[in-house]
C-alpha cells in the first residue's frame, strides 16, 4: 500500500530512495564514477513516451546484461510505456511515470516494485527486504544552492550541477515527476520546484527543468535544450542536457548515469565543440549518435507563458558532413549570442510595420519635416512631375498642406 500519512510518506519515500540504491547491479556495467545509486545501474531502455511527449533517457549508455531486454519486455506492458512518437521506431520503454502525483497512489506504488523486482538480479526478495525493514534512514535533503552577489558564473553553475547530483540519479524504474515537454514555462517551473520540495532522485529531463529553474536570473547566462538520439546493439536511446553560454564559452548542465554525458564546464569555445566532446563520450560506449537536436535559448521569466522550443535545429549527423554541421551549429550560435546581447543591453527588435529610413524620434528637426531645399511632398502628377503645393506652419510648428 502506498504511504498515507504523513509520516507513512516520509517512509514510503526513505524505501524509494532504497529501490533506487536496490536496483544498481555492479556487474552489468562498466565502471563509472560516484557513489550509492550514482553507480552503474541494472537495465535501461530509452523509448519515447507518446502520452506526455517526454524524452526516455533511462539507461541511454550502457552495456546490456544477457536476458535484459527480455525482462524488460515483460515489464513494458504496465502504465507509461510505450511506443516511440516522434520518429517512428516502436518498442518497450523501460520506465514509467508517476502522473498520480505525491504521495503516490497504490497502483503506481505496486508498480514501482514490480518493476524493481524484475530489474534486479537477486528478484523480489531485494525489494521484499527493503519494504519489510521497520526502520529506515532518514535520506539527505540537499539544500538549494544560494548565490552572492560576487560569486563568479561558473562556480553559480557548478553549484547547481552539485545540487542535482546530490539528488542523485532515479534508477527505480518509475520517473517521480511528470514532464510534458509541451507545458508552458511557468508550469515547467511549478514541477521544477516540486523537485526541490520532494528532493526525490530525477532523470535527465527532469533535470533539465529543473537546472532552468535554478539558474534563472543568473545574468549573462543563456540557457538550451541539448538533446542526443544514439544506437546501441540495435536499439535506440535518447538523452537531454541543458545547454549554457557564458562570456563566449559553451558548457552543459544535466544528470547521467555517465560523468562524461552531463556536465560540461564554460570552456568550450563553440557548440560545435561542446557536442562533438559529447560525440566522443558516446563512442567511448560504443554508441553511434544518430541524431542531434539544439533548441533556443530559454527565457529568464519564470511566468512566461512560453514553451520550450526544444528542437529547433536538427541535425542528422549518419547524413551531415562535418563542415556543414559546423556552419549549421556556427548560425545557431550567433542566434544565441545576439540573444545575449540584447537582454544584457536592451536593445529592442525594430517593429515589423517600421518603414525603413522613416525616422519616428520626437527630436526630428523642423529641417528634417520640411525636407532638402528643391524638394517637396507633393503627390506625383501623370506628366511625372511634383505638383507644387503651398505649405504653412503653425505658430507650434505642425506642417499643414493647404
Amino acid at each position: 500500500m502506498p504511504p498515507a500519512t504523513e509520516a507513512g510518506q516520509a517512509g514510503g519515500l526513505r524505501r524509494a530512495r532504497s529501490a533506487a540504491s536496490v536496483a544498481v547491479s555492479p556487474a552489468a556495467s562498466g565502471p563509472v564514477s560516484g557513489s550509492g545509486a550514482e553507480r552503474s545501474a541494472y537495465g535501461g531502455g530509452g523509448g519515447r513516451r507518446r502520452e506526455s511527449g517526454a524524452t526516455a533517457s533511462n539507461g541511454h549508455h550502457h552495456r546490456h546484461h544477457p536476458g535484459q531486454q527480455q525482462r524488460q519486455q515483460g515489464e513494458s506492458g504496465g502504465g507509461g510505456s510505450g511506443e516511440s512518437g516522434e520518429s517512428g521506431e516502436s518498442g518497450p520503454c523501460s520506465f514509467h511515470v508517476n502522473r498520480s502525483g505525491f504521495p503516490l497512489d497504490e497502483a503506481t506504488w505496486e508498480r514501482l516494485w514490480r518493476h524493481v523486482a524484475s530489474a534486479h538480479p537477486a528478484g523480489g526478495d531485494a525489494g521484499r527486504s527493503i519494504r519489510g525493514e521497520a526502520a529506515l534512514a532518514q535520506p539527505p535533503f540537499p539544500a538549494v544552492p544560494t548565490f552572492r552577489p560576487s560569486m563568479p558564473i561558473p562556480e553559480r553553475l557548478l553549484a547547481v550541477q552539485i545540487y542535482m547530483r546530490e539528488l542523485q540519479y532515479n534508477h527505480t524504474g518509475t520517473q517521480f515527476f511528470e514532464i510534458r515537454k509541451s507545458r508552458p514555462l511557468v508550469g515547467l517551473m511549478d514541477a521544477a520546484r516540486e523537485m526541490v520540495q520532494e528532493s526525490l532522485p530525477i532523470k535527465c529531463l527532469e533535470a533539465v527543468i529543473l537546472g532552468i529553474h535554478l539558474t534563472n536570473g543568473i545574468p549573462g547566462v543563456e540557457r538550451f535544450p541539448l538533446s542526443f538520439k544514439s544506437q546501441f546493439c540495435g536499439r535506440t536511446f535518447r538523452h537531454v542536457v541543458l545547454g549554457v553560454y557564458h562570456n563566449g564559452r559553451f558548457g552543459s548542465l544535466g544528470m547521467s548515469r555517465r560523468p562524461d554525458l552531463m556536465h560540461k564546464q564554460l570552456t568550450f569555445r563553440s557548440l560545435y565543440d561542446l557536442i562533438a566532446d559529447f560525440q566522443e563520450a558516446y563512442r567511448g560506449y560504443l554508441h553511434t549518435v544518430t541524431r542531434i537536436k539544439v533548441g533556443l535559448s530559454v527565457p529568464h521569466d519564470s511566468q512566461s507563458f512560453e514553451t520550450i522550443a526544444w528542437g529547433h535545429l536538427t541535425l542528422d549527423t549518419l547524413r551531415t558532413g562535418a563542415a556543414e554541421t559546423r556552419s549549421r551549429l556556427e548560425r545557431h550560435s550567433r542566434d544565441i549570442r545576439c540573444k545575449l546581447r540584447k537582454s544584457l543591453f536592451g536593445v529592442p527588435s525594430p517593429p515589423r510595420d517600421r518603414r525603413r529610413g522613416k525616422s519616428v524620434s520626437p527630436h526630428r528637426g523642423l529641417s528634417s519635416v520640411l525636407g532638402r531645399p528643391g524638394r517637396d511632398d507633393g503627390l506625383c502628377t501623370p506628366g511625372g512631375r511634383k505638383s507644387a503645393m503651398p505649405v504653412t506652419l503653425t505658430e507650434s510648428g505642425y506642417q499643414i498642406r493647404v
